[in-house]
C-alpha cells in the first residue's frame, strides 16, 4: 500500500488568465501563452505556444508564470487535457497547473492524469459548460510510491505510449485513404471541381441545437437518457457507453436540450469545431453540438460525415469568440452539398466499412 496525498499538499496550483484581447500592445510579443486548443491526445512536452503575449500585458494583467516541468491540466472546454511545459510559460483561465515539489515525479503525475480523464471530467462543475476548480484539483488523491519508484513507472508508461503513437499513426494513413478515395470519387467539394448540382445542408435535414440542464438541481442528472458535450465526438458512431452523463426526462422538458433520435449526425459547433460523429442511439446533447437530423433519403450518412470533414479548414476560418472559439449554425446550415447518385453514396460507404475492418486487425504479436 502506498501513501495517498492531496495535489494541493505535494503541487503548487497555478491559473492564468486572458490579457485584454482588443489592447494590441498586450499581443504579438515573444512571451509563451497556452490554451487548451493547442493540446492534443499525443501531446507529453509542449515547448511553444501558438499565440504570444508581451511584457506589458504579463506587467498590466499580473499573470504568473509557471517554470519548465510543470504538469499543465485544462479545467475546462475541455477537461482533462495534459502535457508538461518544456519551458517557462504563461497561459489562460482554461488551466488549472501542477508544479510539483520533490515528493512527486512530473511525469508520473502526468501519467496519472492521462488515464483519469473521465475521472476529472465527473468533477466538472458549472451551468453553461464544466469546470474544475483550483480547490477541486488540489483535493485530488493520488498514491503515491518512493521517487525511484514513480520514475520506474512512468517510464514504462511511456514506452507503452510509444506503442499507442505508432498504432494512431497506422491509423491515421488510412483516415487518409478514405479522404483520398472520397476526393477521387467526388472530387473538391468546396469548388465543386465535378460540377454537381448542389443544395444547402438546411434543405435536405433538419438542425436542431442542444442545452445544458441546470446544474443547481442534481437531480436532473441521474436519469438514464445519454447527454454528451463535444468531448464524446470524434468516433464515428456514439452509443450509451460513450455518454459524459446521463439526464431525465424532466431535464428535458426544462432545459434548452432536446432528444435526437438515432442515426443523426453530431456536429460541434464550439469546443472542438468541426468534430463529427453519428448516435446509434437517442441522446442529448449540449449546446456546443448542433444535431443533423431528418436526413433526405437521397443522402447517405457516411457520405455527408466525410464531406463535413472536407470543409474543416472552412469552418476553423469562421470561428469567432475571444475565450471559447466557435461557429454559428447557420454556418453549418448554409455549407453546400453535392446531389450525387446514391449508389455512388453507398459505393462510398463500402469502401469505408473495408478500410474500418482493417482498423479492427491487430498490428502486433
Amino acid at each position: 500500500m502506498f501513501n495517498k496525498f492531496k495535489l494541493g499538499d505535494i503541487c503548487e496550483i497555478v491559473s492564468g488568465t486572458t490579457p485584454n484581447t482588443s489592447c494590441s500592445k498586450y499581443w504579438n510579443g515573444d512571451i509563451n501563452w497556452i490554451t487548451p486548443a493547442e493540446l492534443s491526445d499525443d501531446t507529453i512536452i509542449i515547448n511553444e505556444s501558438v499565440r504570444k503575449i508581451t511584457r506589458q500585458a504579463v506587467i498590466d494583467t499580473g499573470l504568473k508564470s509557471f517554470p519548465p516541468g510543470t504538469v499543465i491540466l485544462s479545467s475546462r472546454a475541455p477537461i482533462g487535457k495534459v502535457a508538461i511545459a518544456g519551458r517557462e510559460m504563461y497561459c489562460n483561465q482554461g488551466f488549472k497547473n501542477l508544479i510539483c515539489s520533490e515528493r512527486i515525479n512530473n511525469i508520473y503525475l502526468y501519467w496519472f492524469l492521462k488515464r483519469n480523464t473521465q475521472y476529472l471530467n465527473s468533477l466538472g462543475r458549472g451551468a453553461t459548460f464544466k469546470e474544475i476548480s483550483k480547490s477541486i484539483v488540489s483535493d485530488i488523491q493520488i498514491s503515491l510510491p518512493l521517487i525511484e519508484e514513480q520514475i520506474k513507472r512512468a517510464e514504462n508508461l511511456r514506452k507503452c505510449w510509444n506503442v499507442i503513437i505508432l498504432r494512431k499513426r497506422e491509423l491515421c494513413k488510412l483516415d487518409d485513404l478514405i479522404k483520398a478515395r472520397f476526393v477521387e470519387m467526388f472530387g473538391d467539394i468546396k469548388s465543386n471541381s465535378k460540377k454537381w448540382e448542389q443544395v444547402y445542408l438546411k434543405d435536405i435535414s433538419y438542425l436542431i441545437s442542444g442545452g445544458t440542464p441546470s446544474r443547481a438541481k442534481p437531480e436532473y442528472f441521474e436519469g438514464e437518457i445519454p447527454w454528451i458535450s463535444t468531448v464524446a465526438l470524434g468516433k464515428t458512431e456514439i452509443g450509451f457507453e460513450d455518454a459524459i452523463e446521463y439526464i431525465t426526462k424532466d431535464a428535458i422538458e426544462n432545459s434548452a436540450t432536446k432528444l435526437i433520435p438515432a442515426n443523426s449526425l453530431l456536429f460541434g459547433i464550439r469546443v472542438g469545431v468541426g468534430k463529427v460523429s453519428k448516435n446509434v442511439v437517442p441522446m442529448c446533447t449540449n449546446q456546443d453540438i448542433v444535431s443533423i437530423t431528418n436526413i433526405d433519403d437521397n443522402f447517405n450518412l457516411v457520405f455527408l460525415k466525410y464531406l463535413l470533414d472536407e470543409y474543416l479548414d472552412f469552418f476553423n476560418g469562421q470561428k469567432r469568440g475571444a475565450t471559447i472559439q466557435g461557429i454559428k449554425s447557420e454556418t453549418l446550415k448554409n455549407i453546400l452539398v453535392p446531389k450525387v447518385n446514391l449508389k455512388l453514396q453507398n459505393d462510398f460507404e463500402q469502401f469505408v466499412n473495408q478500410v474500418d475492418k482493417s482498423k479492427y486487425v491487430a498490428p502486433y504479436k
